[in-house]
């Protein structure tokens, strides 16, 4: 993944300058901290100063088009005109973030007011000056179709810095997306009408990359696997995994060799996600595949490739924006509800998130995969204890949009059905969650993330310029 760009712009007016003598430095100083602030290693900050006249504009943007910048914080740092910054933003398109931030809290107005010149008082008022240029820019934006929002606040105000901050991320993931090609093996879980998915709307939606696979190049990958290679996947089985004693050699063979392959299948076709089905007649050679690979595929989703079963491509890029997000993204279906504790149940019989594990993940035998074809070796989890966050990447009739709702994964009985089980208390009750939740239309599939991730989904989806609807 590239680094994310980050243009950061000021605007001032150049009247002021010969005015009062250390306005243009103390603003400066500002904006210098404000880039400073927002510094992070994945990203490359493109700072151009203050723009106060349309030369300086011009020369800003065309350093910010050679940097090919992907978001834009706009820091107003005194009064500015707007036909100053318009024609910038208009030529760059990108989704502006307005700083409206002061140098503190409020205006000390005794000690401005004790200041014996009033021209040092005006210059001193005028570092405080940012509310006022500020509906003048979202009146321009607005006539203007400039993508924007606004974030207000003082540069010691921590909750400023986290609106910030979110905002980077919601763009690091953006930019995470955009740079991703997801494969597509096998086909969608035969009736599972939910599930279907037209490909292009999620590429156009997400700039995101798709790759149809075949089912030999699996083959062709796992005949090639050597004893050498087996026998490191296989510790690597003991090392994350909980390999039950009830786990047959044979199946933990199986499943490693499968594992390899995968690996080789992401590696060669540089895959950063990945979403699978396949049947075929009884006894065919890729069904020994297919019945081995959830143990591959829970590794690769703990190392940020989420890997979605049934063929979900929608889910695959929900879990993907909870990777980039830090948050995990764990594959998941609601299976039942506790009227008596009102808990929502959720679990799956396919890849899971190591990394949001409440206690070390099982590798379990199962007898039989309940509506699929063969047998052989499922996770047993739990997601962590405390606050999580469900998404779901919905197809509507006018689009694609973001579902989100927050709650608590809780402690609870669990099933040892070989199962991502958990139990989860939301804000609101289990009854009015899941109505709410499927009228929303979501595939039955949804992804699940550690923490409260919703205000940067919201904001992701403003950079994406699609809805998003929290049911709590």
């Amino acid at each position: 993944m590239k680094k994310l760009k980050v243009g950061v712009v000021g605007i001032g007016l150049d009247t002021y300058w010969t005015q009062f003598d250390q306005l243009l430095n103390h603003l400066q100083s500002y904006q210098n901290t404000i880039a400073a602030n927002m510094q992070q290693e994945e990203i490359d900050i493109i700072n151009v100063g203050i723009i106060d006249n349309m030369d300086k504009a011009l020369i800003a943007k065309t350093k910010m088009i050679v940097e090919e910048v992907d978001i834009i914080f706009l820091y107003v740092s005194t009064y500015a005109l707007s036909s100053t910054i318009l024609p910038l933003v208009q030529q760059l398109n990108k989704f502006v973030v307005i700083l409206n931030i002061q140098p503190a809290s409020r205006i000390d107005i005794d000690r401005l007011n004790s200041l014996p010149d009033r021209k040092d008082r005006t210059g001193m008022w005028l570092e405080y000056c940012q509310a006022c240029a500020v509906p003048e820019l979202c009146s321009v934006f607005n006539r203007a179709n400039i993508r924007y929002d606004i974030v207000s606040g003082y540069m010691q105000d921590e909750g400023t810095w986290l609106e910030i901050k979110q905002y980077l991320n919601a763009a690091k993931t953006k930019k995470g997306l955009q740079c991703s090609t997801f494969g597509i093996l096998g086909h969608y879980y035969n009736g599972m009408l939910d599930v279907y998915t037209d490909v292009t709307r999620q590429q156009a939606t997400f700039g995101s990359n798709f790759k149809m696979l075949e089912m030999c190049e699996v083959k062709k990958y796992r005949d090639e696997v050597e004893e050498s290679e087996l026998d490191n996947k296989i510790v690597e089985f003991s090392d994350v995994f909980d390999v039950s004693k009830e786990c047959d050699s044979y199946e933990v063979k199986r499943a490693a060799q499968t594992s390899v392959a995968l690996d080789r299948l992401i590696e060669d076709n540089d895959l950063a996600g990945l979403a699978y089905y396949y049947e075929g007649t009884s006894g065919n050679e890729y069904e020994n595949i297919v019945t081995s690979v959830i143990a591959g595929n829970t590794l690769l989703t703990a190392k940020g490739i989420p890997v979605a079963g049934e063929c979900e491509v929608k889910n695959l890029i929900a879990m993907k924006i909870l990777s980039l997000l830090g948050a995990g993204g764990s594959f998941a279906e609601f299976y039942a509800l506790d009227f008596d504790k009102d808990i929502v149940m959720l679990g799956h019989d396919g890849p899971a998130h190591v990394a949001i594990a409440e206690e070390r993940v099982g590798l379990v035998p199962l007898p039989i995969y309940h509506g699929k074809p063969g047998k052989g070796l499922s996770i047993q989890m739990t997601v962590r204890h405390g606050p999580v966050t469900l998404l779901s990447v919905v197809e509507s009739n006018d689009g694609v949009f973001l579902l989100i709702a927050q709650g608590e994964s809780v402690a609870g009985k669990i099933l040892q059905t070989g199962n991502t089980n958990s139990c989860y208390k939301f804000p609101i009750s289990a009854k009015e969650f899941i109505n709410s939740w499927s009228k929303a239309g979501p595939s039955h599939h949804c992804a699940i993330g550690v923490g409260h991730c919703r205000e940067t989904i919201e904001k992701l989806a403003q950079l994406l310029s699609i809805p998003v609807k929290n049911i709590c």
